[in-house]
């Protein structure tokens, strides 16, 4: 523990709610501004008591939550942030549990706790640690990398996570086993090399009542979960270690393909993870590129295309994850069931951007089509096995025919100007309501205990997931497909109880990245893990109607939130007080948002998609300028 806390320039910058060059126009031009007590030249050290102090009598400290406050100490003051985020934590998951919190007998974090629990009993056990969690975790020096929100819940749809058990071996701070419990993983497991991430990590899984576990330890080393499978593994390993322990596994049980070469760390990786996957699972892991190429690896690599565990390799675009300026990979791996035979192809994807790639995979599954020159090929095992087994989806693309590029331009162009033609008839058509118009409001859960509707789920997986599948494969509505607005994408998994869905039903995530709420109007489908499902009296609530009052800003700020996650419980939801006359307009009006929301994000895709295609058809001779202004 320090004993002076000290605060940098930027940290200075974020305290005073200004730039940078403002504390550095401060340092030049005030000769009693405090002087560094330690760090570099480039990057000195202050004194935090001392900054807050002058800051203070030149007018420059604005009031501070309590987090921001609690924080500045707290981060200060530890021998690490994550370590004292940590010890915080584990006070408030006591509160959350209902349970006094152990005396503290850390003499720096003692002085903090009247703050801790003020701000616990501000935003409650949960949303005190989001706020803290916020801070830890904004960018800067010394802070650990996390997996992009979006890239984590891509891997997490890649892996088909819903309904089911989920294992990172390489936690960080939990970014993918956060994208799990969004997309309705029944429980989540992790190991970590870092005690104090590994805990943290733990601790958010705790405080949303997600079962599982985070171990601290090396994976390769010292599995914490030997001779154990999962549903779906989700990693982000680390990339490039020398010393991963090649000396000492040489005929470890988990190299069902083979022995993992020295030089190859990040493939002891991916045997690790098939290991630990149920028959049929599947895996995600982020990579180098350079593994997919790479010559002492391509021994390993053939064995994974003939065995068909090697589903799918998608280059991302540069930027998606530290480090990033380098163009990583997604592997997506699949443990072959004993009587299946191996496929016949694996699909590549060149990804200009994220949001197609999902789509892209489940059309594949499902036998479709997927070859689209310069993006994605279902690539021939076969062709794969070569001299090199490069699975590089660049140098497997083959090259864009000018007259198909074209012509695949002009038909993106024709769907744009039709999505963009639409818009206008679907946008509802609202005027000012006079002030005294405006009713009361009453929560979903006084609507339950009135009959007005009926409150089920969210339903858990069979505990261990890997049991028999119920529901004859009927399919299963999850979490991701109500933020998409797709068809269910899951089938008859591993559920605790069938809730099968009726039309007029309303849908609602209990964790995801924002508030939303889907109106079902098709039977057919079960209701899938992670869900809230409210089934409205129609003689009393319009479906529509109450989709849109769930789904305002007010009932999100209810929310507790964590690094882009709700947490919604949606017995604290308000509803306006309407009559049923009136909810009919007010449901159209909910009914007509919603579709152009869709249009929007449908304009949004394609309008990128032509931006691509318009360029790279430009730029190859493919298409050429018409000459006229329009």
């Amino acid at each position: 523990m320090q004993e002076t806390p000290t605060i940098t320039a930027a940290e200075i910058a974020r305290l005073a709610g200004v730039g940078r060059a403002a504390v550095s126009n401060w340092r030049k031009r005030h000769e009693d501004f405090p002087a560094p007590v330690g760090g570099s030249a480039t990057s000195p050290e202050f004194d935090l008591a001392q900054v807050e102090r002058w800051l203070h009598a030149q007018g420059k400290l604005p009031d501070l939550a309590t987090a921001d406050r609690l924080w500045r100490h707290l981060a200060a003051t530890s021998t690490s942030p994550a370590a004292g985020l940590a010890a915080v934590g584990t006070r408030l998951l006591a509160r959350h549990h209902g349970r006094r919190p152990a005396r503290s007998t850390d003499p720096q974090l003692t002085p903090l706790l009247p703050d801790v629990d003020a701000l616990a009993d501000e935003l409650g056990p949960q949303g005190a640690f989001d706020a803290l969690w916020q801070r830890f975790s904004a960018p800067g020096p010394g802070r650990a990398f996390a997996t992009p929100d979006d890239l984590a819940d891509l891997m997490a749809g890649l892996a088909d996570v819903g309904g089911g058990a989920v294992l990172d071996p390489a936690a960080g701070t939990g970014a993918t086993l956060r994208a799990a419990a969004r997309a309705g993983c029944t429980s989540a497991y992790g190991q970590e090399l870092d005690s104090d991430l590994a805990q943290l990590a733990e601790l958010w899984l705790a405080l949303r009542d997600v079962p599982g576990e985070v171990s601290t330890g090396d994976s390769l080393r010292a599995d914490a979960y030997p001779g154990r499978t999962f549903d779906a593994v989700v990693c982000h390993p680390p990339f490039g270690a020398s010393n991963w322990g090649d000396d000492e596994l040489g005929h470890d049980p988990r190299w069902i393909v083979g022995t993992t070469p020295r030089t190859e760390p990040e493939l002891a990786w991916v045997q690790h993870a098939l290991a630990h996957l149920r028959p049929g699972g599947h895996a995600v892991l982020l990579m180098p590129p350079t593994v997919a190429g790479r010559r002492a690896g391509r021994r390993i690599r053939a064995e994974l295309l003939r065995r068909g565990a090697l589903r799918a390799v998608v280059a991302l675009p540069p930027g998606a994850a530290a480090p990033h300026g380098v163009p990583l990979h997604l592997w997506v791996l699949r443990r072959p069931p004993a009587d299946a035979p191996p496929p016949a192809r694996t699909l590549l994807v060149d990804a200009a951007d994220l949001t197609r790639v999902l789509d892209t995979w489940r059309a594949f599954v499902a036998d479709a089509d997927v070859d689209e020159p310069g993006y994605a090929r279902a690539v021939p095992v076969i062709e794969l096995l070569d001299e090199d087994v490069d699975l590089t989806p660049a140098r497997r693309q083959p090259a864009v025919a000018g007259e198909a590029s074209g012509e695949h331009l002009v038909r993106t162009r024709e769907r744009l100007a039709a999505v963009v033609a639409d818009l206008p008839a679907l946008m509802p058509q609202v005027t000012p309501a006079p002030e005294d118009s405006r009713s009361g409001f009453l929560t979903v859960g006084e609507l339950i205990r009135s009959g007005a509707l009926q409150l089920l789920g969210p339903i858990r997986g069979v505990p261990g997931g890997g049991g028999e599948p119920t529901g004859d494969g009927r399919p299963v509505l999850t979490a991701p497909d109500v933020v998409t607005r797709s068809e269910p994408s899951a089938r008859g998994g591993s559920l605790g109880q069938e809730i099968p869905l009726v039309p007029g039903d309303v849908v609602v995530p209990v964790i995801a990245r924002q508030l939303t709420a889907l109106v079902v109007s098709t039977e057919g489908a079960l209701l899938g893990p992670g869900l809230y499902l409210l089934r409205p009296n129609p003689a009393v609530l319009d479906a529509w109607f109450l989709a849109g009052q769930l789904r305002t800003s007010t009932n999100e700020r209810q929310a507790s939130s964590l690094s882009g996650t709700l947490r919604f419980d949606v017995r604290r939801a308000q509803v306006r007080r309407v009559s049923r006359d009136e909810q009919g307009a007010y449901g159209e009006a909910f009914r007509r948002l919603d579709a152009f929301e869709s249009a929007m994000r449908q304009a949004a895709a394609l309008g990128a998609e032509l931006v691509r295609l318009t360029a790279d058809g430009l730029a190859r001779g493919a298409v050429r300028p018409d000459g006229e202004r329009r």
